[in-house]
């Protein structure tokens, strides 16, 4: 049997695990084989598809999504092909943004590139027949006689049924995390949590064993499981180049950009030497040939644009080691002058595309940002996110409060806990000068401090990366999901891919920075203006 139901610690404040322990368990179990359907997201999916590459074990990518009207409704998408795989970006797309989505709607259409599994009845009654849908069995104590009902629905309609234990923790001890999670989000304490938060404590990754034994009534429904994983064959293609394009080069890309390279050159270097042009050359050549071409362009446009306006800018990061970026204006030093050496930007066995940083006035630079949503479309353009992690003094704190200990005795203890992960939690004080006063051998605190270990580094919610934006050659859903950042009143609408799963895919993204000296530099040339 596949596990076709998992969800890790990206199911955000509900799973209890992270991918390297969910790929350790699989390979435990000898599984070849493995799903990964976290909760309306697929923050995690580009990790747990690297690392089942890595591990030998196939993956599978979905989607738990849930109907924005009852929560406790949900259907499972599985990828068969890179056009599921986009499919699921863009439904979970309009899940998030969408304030009108209904579940309902989804599954009355036709989805050709998606495997559609449910448990839930009233859905098995409107699908759309031309799907490939399965009935989801879950036998558990509390879900026996639903599931019994469930299946004779299925079969009176002649829907297949696929068996699945929805994984939400690895050990059912671990139970405890789980609670632990909800009660954080929820903002409650673990003896006050409604039983409806916390899902099944049989939700553990079972034993093929124990599921054979649980369904051996309908073997058929275990098998079934087998037959949908060779149906999903996802390739995410993991470093291939995806490159936007700039629209306006003529006659084209490399005849524009070889074009405007040289008008600069001839500008910033009127008497050239003949090292000086070879090192143009060698820099193009490298360019050209790792198709960096139109993310240069883009970049010059960019800069070109905030000259345009008026707008102080600097270019800076290694860039400053290119002298195609110093005739773009890109950046403002000469390298060959300053003994820069262009290969610590950018060379042929390097895997990575080229990061060029641009700082703006932090007042000016949402206004470039808006110019780049408007020139590439704002299909095509979108923020990164950051996934903001549980480190030391936050997890303390949000475990204590679980706990129902009071604000002031945890502020008593966490201000003595340095910026260091929840990890080292337990042994603080043997690790930290400043925490050595800090006493957690004794309870609660003692179970307070482990569990909070037990979370370290765990994702709690999105935010903003600081500059970081993304340009697609094609809508950004076709790659990723997308949705409102924590804040959702500003509405600021974020990749779930943070800037690594980002660069894995091989998208390119762009840097724009607000830097305040830039607006003070700017404020005081205008006034020295007006005064002269």
């Amino acid at each position: 049997m596949i596990p076709l139901h998992i969800h890790s610690n990206f199911s955000l404040l509900t799973g209890t695990f992270r991918i390297d322990e969910l790929i350790k368990k699989a390979k435990e179990f000898n599984i070849h084989a493995l799903s990964l359907t976290d909760t309306n997201g697929m923050y995690g999916i580009i990790n747990f598809y690297k690392q089942c590459v890595e591990s030998g074990i196939k993956p599978i990518l979905g989607c738990y999504i849930n109907d924005s009207s009852d929560e406790l409704k949900y259907t499972i998408f599985l990828a068969k092909n890179q056009h599921g795989f986009s499919d699921i970006c863009r439904i979970i797309t309009s899940r998030k943004l969408d304030e009108n989505f209904d579940l309902k709607t989804i599954l009355k259409e036709y989805h050709p590139n998606l495997i559609i599994i449910t448990p839930v009845i009233e859905y098995l009654k409107i699908i759309n027949p031309q799907n490939q849908f399965y009935a989801e069995l879950i036998r558990t104590k509390k879900q026996k006689n639903y599931t019994t009902e469930l299946y004779s629905l299925a079969k009176e309609k002649k829907i297949k049924v696929v068996a699945t234990n929805p994984v939400y923790f690895l050990n059912q001890e671990d139970f405890i995390i789980h609670k632990l999670l909800r009660a954080i989000d929820e903002n409650t304490t673990i003896a006050n949590l409604k039983s409806e938060i916390v899902v099944d404590p049989e939700f553990y990754f079972r034993p093929f064993k124990e599921l054979e034994k649980l369904f051996r009534d309908i073997p058929d429904a275990l098998v079934e499981s087998e037959e949908i994983a060779e149906q999903c064959n996802v390739n995410l293609n993991i470093g291939d180049y995806k490159f936007p394009h700039y629209p306006n080069a003529k006659p084209d890309s490399f005849t524009f950009f070889y074009k405007i390279v040289y008008d600069g050159f001839n500008r910033k270097y009127p008497k050239a030497t003949f090292s000086e042009k070879e090192r143009l050359e060698k820099e193009i050549e490298v360019i050209t040939s790792l198709n960096f071409i139109d993310y240069f362009l883009i970049v010059w446009d960019i800069v070109q644009e905030a000259k345009r306006r008026g707008i102080l800018y600097i270019g800076r990061g290694s860039a400053a080691n290119s002298m195609v970026a110093y005739c773009l204006d890109l950046t403002q030093i000469e390298p060959i002058r300053n003994n820069l050496f262009f290969e610590r930007f950018l060379n042929k066995a390097r895997s990575s595309p080229p990061d060029v940083d641009l700082d703006f006035s932090w007042k000016e630079r949402d206004e470039m940002i808006k110019y780049v949503f408007e020139k590439y479309g704002y299909e095509n353009v979108a923020m990164i996110s950051t996934h903001v992690t549980f480190r030391a003094r936050s997890a303390f704190r949000e475990v204590a409060k679980a706990f129902g200990i009071s604000d002031a005795e945890i502020s008593n203890y966490s201000k003595k806990i340095p910026w260091t992960s929840a990890k080292n939690l337990p042994n603080i004080a043997e690790i930290f000068p400043e925490s050595k006063s800090l006493d957690f051998s004794k309870e609660p605190w003692k179970t307070i401090v482990y569990l909070a270990s037990r979370i370290a580094n765990f994702p709690r919610h999105l935010s903003i990366h600081p500059g970081g934006i993304v340009i697609t050659p094609t809508k950004v859903t076709d790659y990723c999901a997308l949705e409102y950042a924590k804040n959702k009143g500003l509405g600021l609408i974020i990749t779930q891919s943070d800037m690594y799963s980002i660069e894995d895919l091989g998208l390119i993204k762009i840097d724009l920075l607000s830097q305040r000296s830039l607006g003070v530099l700017r404020d005081t040339m205008k006034m020295i203006k007006k005064k002269s």
